[in-house]
């Protein structure tokens, strides 16, 4: 399956670091080599980068490891191809607007026989089941509010659809406005929350390592959400199947854990 990689703080940062590990997992550390995104948050802007090609071969990954972008939220995928061929329309992250925001949204796993009926406001560009859902999920929501509703109210509709989806199959997702990170566990995502005392990160697929408490301040703080840990050094904490979590100014704001 594909690779998730996320990131909300308080403070514009860089993703850089974690970067640098993660596009070698699309065709150099793991097999998923049928392209790749990221989408940047800028205020109200987003910057969204997507090529078809490896990211470990693409010059387009090679442009943002060298460019460092600073962001609220972030929200990257390497893709292995479950549904729909390889090429550009396929290739998430994918980004729609509503209520005056963009939404982006990637997603890992395999939605089998995943037909909702067609939207009137948002339908599928390509031919991914990741695709549908998305759009899915804010036609749904679209149809529930015509304003932006209050936050909590909001996780708890998309908390209901992910339930809804997921009976389709495997939806670990990210989702966000630039205002909020979602991410939604089926099978396998991770976070850390870095915070001050800073210290030394060293990367899972590749001998490289930052220190945080020198390129940082003491207010910084920020989470980061991958597939599966990107560091070698640090703890880690899985989500639950079936577990929710909206992320804010680097750290867990609402949390939906699964019904015991």
């Amino acid at each position: 399956m594909c690779q998730l990689l996320g990131m909300n703080c308080n403070i514009p940062t860089d993703i850089l670091f974690s970067f640098e590990g993660f596009h070698r997992r699309g065709g150099l550390t793991d097999h998923h080599a049928d392209g790749w995104g990221i989408a940047f948050f800028e205020d109200k802007g987003c910057r969204v980068f997507l090529d078809d090609k490896p990211s470990v071969e693409s010059p387009v990954a090679d442009l943002v490891r060298r460019y460092p972008i600073k962001s609220e939220n972030v929200i990257a995928h390497i893709r292995k191809a479950t549904q729909g061929v390889v090429n550009l329309a396929n290739t998430h992250p994918f980004m729609r607007e509503m209520w005056g925001q963009y939404w982006i949204f990637a997603h890992n796993g395999n939605l089998d026989g995943f037909q909702p009926e067609q939207g009137r406001h948002y339908r599928p560009v390509g031919t991914t089941d990741s695709e549908r859902a998305f759009c899915h999920l804010m036609e749904r929501l679209r149809a529930k509010w015509a304003e932006p509703p209050e936050l909590e109210a909001l996780f708890e509709e998309v908390a209901r659809l992910a339930d809804e989806i997921s009976a389709s199959g495997v939806f670990n997702f990210m989702l966000s406005n630039g205002e909020a990170l979602f991410v939604h566990c089926s099978t396998h995502l991770h976070y850390i929350i870095r915070r001050a005392p800073f210290d030394t990160a060293h990367l899972v697929d590749d001998d490289v390592s930052v220190d945080f408490s020198a390129v940082t301040t003491p207010r910084d703080q920020v989470a980061m959400i991958a597939t599966q840990p990107l560091t070698d050094n640090e703890s880690w904490t899985a989500l639950s199947p079936g577990e929710l979590i909206l992320f804010r100014d680097g750290a867990p704001l609402l949390v939906r854990k699964p019904a015991a």
